[in-house]
């Protein structure tokens, strides 16, 4: 209560000065971000309206995004950016509705959760979860609208490959690329494999085949074993590739590997149609 009254007291002072907030712009989710998950962290705006989290290990910064206590439909939107006004000082990740995540490293000033395959009919919350002790401060959060883009998938690969603990894997051939370009996707639909009561995590890890370097259209994702994870309940993954992904998997093809998870098809998504509903 502490801290929505901070909010609260600091929209209050630039009413009262006569000035407008900044965060006016429909797709500006910046003040959703009045609280954190524990107790012993801090949220506030500054002067500027940026939003000042002390964080600690595991806690996090809470966007409420519920509308008369009902989950909002986010399924008209394709991301949710973070703009950092310092480097990010520690690994944070983005989850959405406690469904899926994108990992963000250190040094980056912005940070993309995609919503690509995923269900956001019914998201109650947002959260920035730093994994160690940071003061982050954050100018602007948004949702980028997405129901003007048609993705059309093209099935590169089909088969059952099961991935168990770094047992599996399976080979994307060059030619699957040829007509790859810049900002197409690649996407693996799977089922994690939850047999193992004891298993809690789910990651895959993509390749240029016969290299240890991972795709780089993914990278801010990846953690310190080059590693993307994915949540129980995810049934696809995404990779927007970069020109340099191009290039790479026109010449090596990728080496798709992971940990309990099932993978069935790999596509190639083209961004090809436009229309308006």
């Amino acid at each position: 209560m502490k801290k929505l009254i901070l909010f609260l007291s600091a929209a209050l002072f630039l009413l009262a000065c006569g000035e407008e907030s900044r965060h006016v712009d429909a797709n500006d989710v910046t003040l959703k971000f009045t609280s954190t998950w524990n107790i012993y962290e801090k949220c506030g705006l500054d002067e500027n309206e940026n939003v000042i989290y002390n964080g600690i290990p595991w806690g996090g910064l809470v966007g409420n995004f519920l509308e008369q206590n009902m989950p909002s439909d986010l399924s008209g939107y394709e991301s949710v950016t973070f703009e950092f006004i310092d480097p990010l000082p520690v690994p944070v990740q983005v989850v959405v509705a406690n469904k899926f995540k994108t990992v963000g490293k250190p040094g980056l000033t912005s940070l993309t959760c995609y919503f690509d395959g995923q269900d956001v009919t019914s998201v109650n919350e947002i959260v920035l979860q730093p994994h160690d002790s940071c003061n982050i401060r954050i100018s602007n959060v948004y949702l980028t609208p997405g129901n003007n883009t048609k993705w059309v998938p093209t099935r590169i690969w089909k088969g059952e490959c099961a991935f168990e603990n770094w047992t599996g894997g399976f080979v994307l051939k060059p030619e699957n690329f040829a007509s790859a370009n810049e900002g197409d996707k690649l996407e693996f639909i799977f089922e994690v494999n939850k047999d193992d009561p004891e298993t809690k995590y789910w990651v895959f890890k993509t390749i240029y085949n016969t290299t240890d370097e991972t795709l780089e259209g993914n990278d801010s994702e990846l953690n310190e074993w080059g590693c993307a994870s994915v949540s129980s309940t995810a049934t696809s993954y995404r990779i927007r590739l970069t020109a340099k992904d191009v290039e790479n998997l026109r010449k090596y093809g990728a080496f798709v590997n992971g940990y309990y998870i099932n993978v069935t098809q790999v596509n190639l998504l083209r961004k090809q149609v436009s229309y308006d509903e």
